[in-house]
């Protein structure tokens, strides 16, 4: 397994500039003042609709931004952002997702949840079933069609809260959810895999900064075998929505995402896994800086819509 060359330079690169910085030093608040002044490059794509909505919650509204790619859209894809639980943002994640809505033809759903150590777990959990329920019920509010299939998705922490997010859906009855997508996901508080010893100072993603957003997340360590925390601990993960998982080498979370795609596969589910053996975590955000990340991105868009009723 190699290091793709785009990408190598690219974390040679954050190496010489010295990103990402110690968050554990530095604090959650300067986190995400140095989240949000690197940004991401470009725009992404014009597309036919985008509007700020805002989604009630019982702990109170959120912010959130549909994208609409085209009149007829595929599906309503809910996604959760990455940032491990504590950073992320609906600004942060505009150009990657107007371009997976630009070639996928699925309307998105963006939104803000509460982030950590301000709101810790459940909070977060609560925020994203309470809007993936809201938006499932809402689909003629958002101007789209009443009988739009539903999806939920996202990357790390958001792949994390995706997997939940199904796992309640399952659980409680609603809503119906027609898949979900799954890239590079947190699914255990386990550092001692295979994945976390290969790639424990690999940038941008190191072991410590996954150690210190857990601790953010959820500093009680009785906590985090909660399935609701870490789904790989679910002990039923039978009768879930068709998956498509994504997985990255150079990544941390690399052992935990195989062992999610193999039990959802071992409990009778559809499952799809990609698995991009030269790129880094956090390569979904880097569509407009990498040709080989937005390459990633258009196949995984193209992957995510097979797993959907016939239009």
């Amino acid at each position: 397994m190699t290091l793709d060359p785009q990408m190598r330079n690219f974390v040679e690169q954050l190496a010489a500039a010295g990103t990402p910085p110690d968050f554990g030093a530095i604090g959650a608040q300067a986190a995400r003042a140095f989240a949000d002044a690197r940004g991401m490059p470009g725009k992404g794509p014009d597309i036919h609709r985008v509007s700020d909505v805002d989604i009630p919650g019982r702990n109170g509204p959120m912010a959130g931004r549909l994208y609409v790619p085209r009149p007829d859209p595929r599906c309503l894809l809910v996604y959760l952002h990455g940032g491990g639980w504590t950073l992320g943002s609906i600004a942060g994640y505009d150009p990657p997702l107007r371009h997976f809505a630009d070639r996928s033809g699925c309307a998105l759903l963006s939104f803000e949840y509460r982030l950590a150590p301000e709101h810790r777990f459940p909070t977060a959990v609560e925020d994203c079933i309470d809007c993936v329920r809201w938006a499932a019920a809402n689909l003629v509010q958002l101007d789209l069609d009443a009988g739009l299939p539903v999806a939920v998705g996202g990357d790390s922490a958001g792949g994390n809260l995706s997997a939940v997010v199904a796992l309640l859906a399952r659980d409680e009855g609603s809503p119906d959810l027609a898949a979900q997508l799954l890239i590079y996901p947190a699914t255990q508080a386990d550092f001692t895999t295979p994945s976390y010893r290969t790639h424990v100072a690999d940038l941008p993603l190191t072991a410590r900064s996954m150690q210190w957003f857990w601790d953010q997340y959820i500093p009680d360590l009785g906590q985090r075998r909660n399935p609701l925390a870490s789904p790989l601990h679910a002990r039923d993960l039978s009768g879930l929505p068709r998956a498509l998982v994504v997985l990255a080498g150079y990544d941390p979370l690399l052992s935990e995402g195989e062992a999610y795609a193999e039990r959802l596969q071992q409990a009778d589910n559809t499952v799809t896994v990609l698995r991009y053996d030269g790129l880094t975590h956090g390569f979904f955000q880097f569509s407009e800086l990498l040709p080989v990340a937005g390459r990633a991105l258009e196949e995984i868009a193209d992957r995510f819509c097979e797993l959907l009723p016939p239009s």
